[in-house]
């Protein structure tokens, strides 16, 4: 199996809301609530807001939270502002409005709530009810992290690892990673077990990267999980062991990791570790390719175009393989080449051809090359 880099991307908003100031009430304590909230007391109508919320000794009710919460918000409680922003990006009881999410993040995160700080970063990253600025992005998430929020603290170090607005940083990604992974934040762990397989910013450590990763799968990180079966089936820093390869790529696969559905189709197509089977190796390269893969599009396009294990069908071979080819993916740009040169499941139409055979070229793609010269 080609040893693939694994990427890293900016994840998107993850939401936080604070906790319940105290563990499931008993109902008298839940009556003291409801006569102290009645009384304007903003800690006990956020209480039961959150109670109406989550569910907790009470049936959940959207509405009833928006209410209680929205008293509690208006006097200025940082936590019921902060879960309102919530409510309102994910219109639960009241339609979505990012405009409302942003107003009252900012109200929390200007009070200092390290919650509302990365939910109002992610907003100004996505762009999600104002201009995308990475700049605000990253400032409300260093307030956020310098709390020691773990969420945030893995968002800063992808914000330097990735680059873009700010100068990539490989030693701030790494600092920041360690920060959030020590306290036990599994995306944290699978970046930071990426980090020593790549040796970005430190040197490359297989014996590392194995460790983060299995500290991640073990919580049930489908990225982990993927990377886990990966150095398994490559023998770095363990034997090599498909039996493990497969059990990894197995758990992240169904949780929908498509780099995992890809993986598996591999192992099952080339018969590593398990009995060669088209029909599982079709079945997993399409779970991963209807995700847009272009590495599985252009295997399950191969598979359609060759007839393996299923029968032949260029229309199928077309399609897949126009869909890799639109992300780029100069082998496929080459089949799908060859197709137009040849009539194949298409109409012949060399000018399209050559086309194609233009863009993988420009990628490098030797046997491009060499068809425009026959062209």
């Amino acid at each position: 199996m080609k040893r693939h880099i694994i990427s890293i991307v900016i994840v998107f908003l993850m939401l936080l809301h604070g906790e319940l100031v105290a563990a499931p009430p008993a109902q008298e304590v839940v009556s003291g609530w409801i006569r102290a909230a009645d009384r304007g007391n903003a800690g006990a109508q956020y209480n039961l807001g959150m109670m109406y919320h989550d569910g907790v000794g009470v049936p959940k009710n959207y509405r009833e939270a928006l209410k209680w919460l929205q008293l509690s918000a208006e006097q200025g409680f940082s936590k019921a502002q902060g879960t309102l922003g919530l409510m309102y990006q994910r219109g639960e009881g009241v339609p979505k409005n990012y405009g409302e999410a942003l107003k009252w993040y900012r109200l929390s995160a200007e009070q200092g709530d390290a919650a509302a700080q990365l939910n109002l970063g992610a907003m100004y990253q996505n762009g999600f009810g104002v201009l995308k600025n990475h700049g605000e992005a990253l400032k409300w998430y260093r307030l956020s992290a310098e709390q020691g929020l773990s969420e945030a603290q893995r968002y800063l170090g992808l914000f330097y690892l990735s680059g873009g607005d700010i100068p990539k940083n490989y030693e701030e990604a790494l600092k920041w990673f360690r920060m959030s992974a020590d306290q036990g934040n599994a995306g944290a762990q699978n970046n930071l077990g990426v980090m020593y397989l790549n040796g970005n910013g430190v040197s490359k450590n297989y014996g590392e990267a194995l460790k983060w990763f299995r500290l991640s799968a073990d919580q049930g990180d489908a990225g982990a999980q993927s990377n886990l079966g990966l150095m398994f089936h490559n023998g770095f820093g363990v034997s090599q062991n498909y039996g493990e390869t497969l059990k990894w790529f197995r758990l992240s696969a169904d949780q929908g990791d498509a780099r995992a559905q890809y993986n598996l189709g591999l192992m099952y197509q080339r018969g590593d570790g398990v009995p060669q089977n088209f029909e599982d190796a079709l079945k997993w390269y399409r779970l991963s390719a209807e995700q847009g893969l272009a590495e599985a599009q252009i295997n399950l396009g191969a598979i359609y175009g060759n007839g393996e294990g299923v029968p032949r069908n260029y229309g199928e071979a077309f399609k897949w393989y126009r869909l890799a080819a639109v992300q780029g993916n100069a082998p496929a740009q080459y089949m799908l080449g060859q197709m137009y040169e040849q009539g194949i499941g298409v109409q012949p139409d060399k000018s399209i051809a050559k086309d194609w055979y233009l863009k993988a070229t420009g990628q490098g793609f030797e046997e491009a090359r060499l068809a425009l010269k026959r062209l």
